[in-house]
């Protein structure tokens, strides 16, 4: 059975390459030559074109492809009450390459206010026709997870048990807030969980005096404290994201060390999976994924280069899958956005629309 409000069995992740209008007016904003709403309307007219684009290629969900923010998660995290952004010493050190360098600290009670991320998702909505309209915002894990205790005021949260609370509540509340806006099909991002699967970063959890197992425990809890009280009508997905930064990743290793837990405890209506190379893994772990209504999106195309798939091998990976999973609960999609951050991977636009072209040719066939 799948969800009145997707996933669909040709889907998205959600960042599109950002064209050269907006590229452009964000350095003309950044040095004052034009306004907020100036920079406003030229992302409007970028949006419209590429929600076109997205239905041209026959895709029936849409998203903004992410053209007002800079990164997938930052910008969220900044209009958060209590959370405040600062630059660190280094990024995060992706395979190869340096991110710029910025972290997030919570400096006060963590809430979800009058966000302007809403406005964004109401006027996508407004142009997405009979399309469904995505919205993708980082998972709560992630906020916790980037710096750990050390950036969490011990003064505001002496006790870390309220802190996840606030967690929960806070994305609890985003998802009510989201909902009202219109929205019905929302999508969390979320690095944590490959994180958990590489012995490296395990290792790195343990340094920094946690225990990945615990904390994995943790983020399920404050995963499905979000969900309570979703309504029946909204999908909610989660996509499992290894990093993605011009081309590179960072977390290596299969799903199995976190997929009981995550495949057989947490209550979101499908899970986005990246399975566009070796370091992934096989399709054992989902076995976990539990009969019925949960889907499980596979994002067997690659956005890290432009050389395009062939669909026999695509159609014999599905097969591949469906040997853990009923067919019925599995979609395609991309392995992930094409630009997690403004930079954007290694390709072309147009490499980047024959990709979405074939998920949905492939689906088409398929199912």
């Amino acid at each position: 059975m799948s969800h009145p409000h997707g996933p669909y069995r040709a889907d998205i992740v959600g960042s599109f390459l950002r064209p050269d209008s907006i590229k452009l007016a964000r350095q003309q904003w950044a040095k004052g030559d034009i306004t907020a709403s100036q920079l406003r309307d030229v992302e409007n007219e970028a949006i419209r074109h590429v929600v076109q684009q997205q239905c041209e290629c026959g895709l029936h969900v849409v998203t903004d492809g992410e053209f007002r923010r800079a990164w997938w998660h930052f910008d969220f995290f900044d209009g958060l009450q209590g959370v405040e952004r600062y630059d660190s010493e280094k990024g995060i050190q992706f395979n190869g390459v340096q991110t710029k360098a910025h972290g997030v600290r919570v400096t006060g009670k963590l809430a979800f206010g009058d966000h302007p991320m809403l406005e964004d998702f109401r006027y996508l909505k407004s142009i997405s026709g009979n399309a469904e309209a995505k919205m993708t915002i980082p998972s709560p894990s992630v906020l916790h997870f980037r710096g750990g205790r050390k950036d969490i005021d011990a003064s505001v949260y002496p006790d870390l048990a309220e802190y996840f609370a606030d967690l929960a509540t806070t994305w609890r509340d985003a998802i009510q807030a989201f909902y009202a806006a219109g929205c019905r099909y929302l999508q969390l991002d979320d690095t944590v969980w490959a994180y958990l699967c590489s012995d490296d970063q395990r290792r790195q959890v343990r340094e920094r005096g946690e225990d990945p197992d615990e904390l994995a425990k943790i983020y399920a809890h404050v995963l499905n404290a979000a969900l309570e009280g979703k309504p029946e009508d909204m999908t909610i997905s989660l996509h499992v994201c290894r990093g993605n930064f011009r081309s590179t990743w960072i977390s290596e290793g299969g799903y199995e060390p976190v997929a009981e837990i995550l495949f057989g405890s947490v209550n979101v209506d499908a899970f986005f999976l990246e399975y566009d190379n070796d370091r992934s893994g096989d399709f054992a772990p989902l076995r976990f994924i539990r009969p019925g209504h949960q889907q499980v999106v596979l994002g067997l195309i690659t956005t890290k280069n432009g050389e395009l798939e062939n669909p026999e091998g695509i159609k014999a990976r599905l097969q591949e899958a469906a040997k853990y999973v009923d067919l019925k609960q599995i979609c395609l999609s991309p392995q992930c956005g094409f630009a997690s951050t403004e930079e954007g991977n290694s390709l072309t636009e147009q490499q980047q629309w024959d990709k979405v072209r074939l998920v949905t040719d492939i689906a088409a066939q398929v199912w």
